[in-house]
């Protein structure tokens, strides 16, 4: 197969191209080159989608399929604009950010989605959803519903997350900020969480070229709850010390950030409203040759990836040592003054 990749230098995009070439495809990637290398065996177009004319080399060649992870609607028209006659299917990743339900569980495909962007870009990303709809809408206009597979992704973790989401829990796990060894997780962790590892979803997304498979579909990780990824997080670690499990209120008095970034715990969702995020079905896509690996096999994939770059970047997500040590603290004396006050009432 000769297979176009819209990106290829970066997380799920080298993931992809990763796979096509382990396959013997003719892989051929388009960016700018500035986010890292393309794979061994895979060829590398410099261009950059903000121009008009950035695709306009490759859309002169026919392409069994391609491959476009872009979130900027104009950067997706402009694709469809110059690839719909020379791709046969296009493979459009997408999100589960483009339901406007984020509060009922187990919703499929058929959940109503947001109002589609009206800009070409944005750079605020609470339009990601909406940009990413828009998106959605260009892939259909141009290539029509049975040239396009539309895979909405949910949250992407494992070897390569720069975003520090998956790879958050396993390495502080692995790395306790205090002498004593106590880690600080939520109290309140029975909620939902979805974590899909990025070499199952690369490996579905090239099957999907392949077999030139048309639809919607929710890719998403085992339904399950951060209560479980915890676990899985400590054994992974191999971590038999303490927990501190802190209330929501006080996490979030403390200034604790939600989901994901800088002084957070990832994964962590207090809002019930956003419960059914991370609870997609995922039955479609499972039919459709979706298969999933144990959750264990991308927490070890997200520890060794972290582990690798420990002394080089700063995490993107989570508590820092410092950040962990100082609530810890705040939370024991908390803890002291609490059950002070019960005494003296």
């Amino acid at each position: 197969m000769k297979l176009l990749i819209l990106g290829g230098t970066a997380f799920l995009g080298h993931a992809v191209a990763t796979e096509a070439v382990s396959r013997g495809h003719d892989v051929t990637c388009v960016a700018r080159g500035e986010s890292g290398q393309v794979p061994a065996g895979a060829g590398l177009v410099v261009a950059d989608r903000d121009r008009d004319d950035a695709l306009a080399n490759v859309a002169e060649q026919h392409w069994d399929a391609a491959v476009d992870v872009a979130r900027q609607p104009g950067h997706v028209r402009r694709a469809g604009r110059d690839l719909s006659r020379a791709a046969e299917h296009l493979v459009f990743v997408s999100t589960g950010n483009v339901y406007a339900d984020t509060k009922t569980p187990g919703l499929d495909e058929s959940a109503a989605l947001l109002d589609p962007l009206a800009d070409d870009s944005y750079t605020d990303m609470q339009a990601y959803g909406p940009g990413k709809v828009a998106c959605e809408q260009a892939v259909l206009e141009a290539f029509g519903p049975k040239r396009c597979t539309i895979a909405r992704a949910g949250l992407i973790g494992g070897p390569g997350d720069t975003s520090g989401r998956s790879g958050y829990w396993p390495w502080r796990f692995a790395h306790p900020s205090t002498p004593g060894g106590q880690i600080l997780i939520p109290a309140a962790s029975e909620i939902p969480a979805q974590v899909i590892d990025v070499r199952d979803l690369a490996r579905w997304l090239v099957d999907c070229a392949e077999q030139r498979l048309d639809g919607a579909f929710n890719a998403a990780g085992e339904r399950t709850t951060l209560t479980q990824v915890l676990e899985v997080a400590r054994r992974v670690a191999g971590f038999a010390a303490e927990v501190v499990a802190a209330e929501n209120d006080w996490l979030l008095s403390e200034g604790v950030s939600e989901w994901a970034g800088p002084k957070s715990l990832p994964l962590w969702l207090t809002d019930p409203d956003w419960r059914g995020f991370c609870d997609r079905n995922i039955s479609a896509a499972q039919a459709g040759g979706l298969r999933l690996r144990p959750i264990e096999d991308t927490m070890r994939g997200a520890l060794a990836y972290e582990e690798s770059r420990a002394k080089s970047h700063p995490r993107a997500a989570g508590l820092s040592d410092a950040d962990e040590r100082n609530l810890l603290e705040a939370y024991a004396a908390n803890v002291i003054r609490a059950t002070q006050q019960r005494r003296d009432d």
